[in-house]
């Protein structure tokens, strides 16, 4: 039984056709399943996350930026006020 797209080129395949009527693939060139995985692309080796990282951001890792001082007197003002609400 065919698919109902060819997992190689898209095209629509109709019920009981012996290959795709775009690509002329088969069960024995692309229709099965060793065949489909084949296609997709993923690599055979084992992902590397610290290499992945390296290539995608550099050699250096992104540092987080420091709180701005305008932030620490906010946060200090509000803790006072919420002091002063409370202990009234």
């Amino acid at each position: 039984m065919p698919p109902d797209v060819c997992p190689n080129c898209g095209a629509i395949i109709p019920p009981k056709a012996k290959s795709c009527p775009g690509c002329g693939s088969d069960e024995k060139t692309g229709w099965s399943d060793s065949a489909y995985a084949s296609n997709l692309g993923i690599p055979e080796e084992k992902f590397d996350y610290d290499d992945f990282v390296k290539k995608e951001f550099g050699e250096s890792s992104p540092k987080p930026r420091r709180i701005h001082w305008v932030w620490w007197l906010t946060a200090l003002l509000l803790a006072i006020l919420f002091l002063m609400v409370f202990l009234r």
